[in-house]
């Protein structure tokens, strides 16, 4: 398996962080493979916010209800952009977020997508000081993992159609 496959398998919800700090680096080249995503027209609408404060991540992680966990990551990624104008804004952002994802894993670090709502970012943009008109599309804790998951895949035969759809 080359290493794109065997990065995307083991890309996993890691939710237990051991609480150390994670590289600077890091977090740097996880974000140049999440720039490196796709995008229509090549608008790139993205944006990301990363927080490392101790203080400011746990009240990150305290103002979403599934989110607790993210107090113990050594860093929250929050990618987000200029929604209005955007055609593809949510595939766009799909896109590098899922590579950030990726490249997270391939790193050895863990990571969670925490979707966020209206409601959720109107709790976590003052915490973090970004303006009404960007739209929060992600939270996401990125840590060293303080637990261990299988690499898998989820691939489902009956769930693939060839030529045309077989119902």
């Amino acid at each position: 398996m080359n290493d794109a496959l065997r990065w995307i398998t083991q890309r996993r919800s890691v939710r237990q962080f051991t609480g150390g700090p994670v590289p600077q680096e890091k977090i740097i080249a996880a974000l140049q493979a999440a720039m490196a995503a796709p995008s229509a027209r090549n608008l790139q609408p993205w944006s990301f916010l990363v927080v490392t404060d101790e203080k400011t991540r746990a009240a990150v992680a305290k103002a979403h209800p599934y989110a607790g966990f993210a107090a113990q990551a050594g860093a929250i990624i929050l990618p987000f952009g200029k929604k209005e104008g955007s055609k593809w804004f949510d595939q766009d952002m799909a896109a590098a977020t899922e590579n950030l994802l990726i490249a997270i894993a391939g790193l050895g670090l863990g990571a969670t997508w925490c979707g966020l709502d209206e409601a959720l970012q109107e709790r976590i943009r003052p915490l973090v000081g970004v303006p009404d008109d960007l739209y929060l599309f992600a939270l996401i804790p990125v840590g060293v993992p303080a637990e261990e998951k299988p690499a898998r895949t989820q691939y489902d035969e009956a769930r693939v159609h060839w030529e045309r759809y077989r119902g």
